[in-house]
């Protein structure tokens, strides 16, 4: 199996080596700072000498001969030190060194084994491949992000959903038992056991983004308990036209994550998952049923083109800046009660084949459903549009709600059908102002409402009202 991973080491090159200095450059100082502690203290000593007699000259210059002697030897026996303390610096700093480069030489061993064990046709060996990384990752924080793209590069790998008729029968007899000679290995991977490999794969990743809380610590215990030591912060998903399998990311937190082509076989949870970062799942097709309940997308999430075979929910899932789901197909019930989208949420062309659930959902920008199709019931119950309600050509082919639903803004349903019969009790629409536009179905009107507010109804014959148009973007 060809894998094309980066390698743990830094791409930088080897440091410059510089020569050593000479010798000189402390032997001169050196000497010079002994010679004037002699010559500074045998001046000091010697400067009233005139004063005395000449009996006790001779014995005051031997005296201060020998002090001048006593503080070089001192000054000396400092400077000796001073170096006997660098060398020891210099052997701490050479051991250190050596003991970096073993242990760099030891991770890219390991590293080096474990991605090969990746390659191998065996299961065992791949999955001891698997939890080699994942302790690597544990002792080496800075490779953690590196062992992550390895094994997402391993996902990303082709891969055939196993059936039931290429499992091995247990009353098979090999063939070498027969003829008694041993029978070469099969360069194939048998899928099922490729099948646990992959679950073994994806089960690491999502052990270390999951983030627990620390639990609330008793002032007996210790505060390291506190801590999540399983938790990789800051992880970014690659898993571009991946096949995954029961994918669990429930409770993890994470940066990026590209699911573009991907193929969720079997559920797809996301529940209370948080992405900080981009999130990509355009053209990613969901074969089971996908739940996003309480997900958090702090920027740009893109479902463009996805396929959502199963139930979906998303309900009180938060999109803080824009999301899209332009010709996404869901194929059975799709909800999104209770979800917030901060920024522009476009559904142009998606096709609800089942229920489309958008009850007490808020729209804080443009909401796009222009072109999209609701083949059974599509319910927008008391949610709320503050900007602009798109609904331009869409076709309701089943019952419509859209009771207690709150217009702030631009509301265009032109060319939009199957509407006649639309429940609208208690919608309410602000009073247009000079730059808010609106165009209703034909069976829809505006009346009298309280607060300030209108009301809309359906008018008993359809009458078309006329609205200005929509101002230039």
């Amino acid at each position: 199996m060809g894998l094309f991973l980066r390698s743990p080491q830094s791409q930088a090159g080897p440091p410059e080596l510089h020569p050593p200095r000479s010798m000189w450059w402390w032997i001169i100082p050196a000497a010079l700072l002994i010679g004037a502690a002699a010559w500074a203290t045998s001046a000091w000593l010697l400067q009233d000498l005139d004063k005395l007699p000449i009996d006790k000259q001779i014995s005051a210059r031997i005296e201060a001969a020998r002090t001048a002697l006593g503080a070089a030897a001192g000054v000396g026996a400092a400077v000796t030190l001073l170096l006997a303390v660098r060398r020891q610096r210099h052997q701490e700093l050479a051991t250190a060194h050596t003991t970096h480069d073993a242990a760099e030489r030891r991770v890219t061993e390991l590293y080096t084994k474990a991605v090969e064990q990746l390659g191998n046709d065996q299961a065992p060996v791949r999955l001891g491949g698997l939890y080699a990384l994942e302790r690597l990752g544990q002792n080496a924080p800075i490779l953690q992000q590196t062992i992550v793209d390895v094994i997402c590069a391993y996902l990303r790998m082709p891969y055939v959903l196993p059936s039931d008729e290429s499992r091995p029968s247990e009353s098979a007899v090999p063939r070498a038992s027969i003829s008694g000679v041993s029978e070469p290995p099969s360069a194939t991977r048998d899928p099922h056991e490729e099948h646990e490999v992959r679950l073994t794969a994806q089960r690491i990743i999502a052990t270390h983004l999951r983030f627990h809380p620390p639990m609330r610590r008793r002032w007996w215990q210790r505060r390291e308990a506190d801590i999540n030591t399983q938790f990789w912060p800051d992880v970014r998903l690659d898993l571009t036209g991946a096949t995954l399998l029961n994918f669990d990311l429930t409770g993890c937190s994470l940066r990026e994550a590209r699911f573009t082509r991907a193929t969720f076989s079997g559920p797809a949870l996301f529940g209370r998952v948080t992405f900080s970062g981009l999130v990509k799942f355009n053209g990613a097709v969901f074969s089971g049923d996908s739940w996003f309940d309480g997900a958090v997308f702090s920027d740009r999430a893109t479902f463009g083109g996805a396929t959502f075979m199963g139930h979906s929910g998303f309900g009180t899932a938060t999109f803080a800046r824009d999301v899209s789901f332009n010709r996404s197909v869901f194929v059975r019930d799709a909800r999104f009660s209770e979800t917030i989208f901060s920024g522009a949420a476009r559904f142009s062309g998606a096709t609800f084949a089942e229920a489309a659930r958008f009850s007490k959902a808020t729209f804080a920008e443009n909401a796009g459903f222009d072109g999209a199709t609701f083949s059974r019931l599509a319910e927008f119950g008391a949610a709320i549009f503050a900007f602009r309600a798109g609904f331009d050509g869409a076709t309701f082919c089943g019952h419509a709600k859209f009771d207690g639903v709150t217009f702030s803004g631009h509301a265009w349903f032109e060319a939009a059908t199957g509407l006649e019969a639309a429940q609208v009790e208690g919608a309410r629409v602000a009073p247009a102002g000079m730059e808010v536009a609106r165009r209703w179905p034909t069976a829809w009107r505006e009346e009298a409402g309280v607060d300030g507010w209108q009301a809309l109804s359906l008018a008993s014959e359809p009458v078309e009202l006329q609205a200005a148009d929509p101002p230039e973007e």
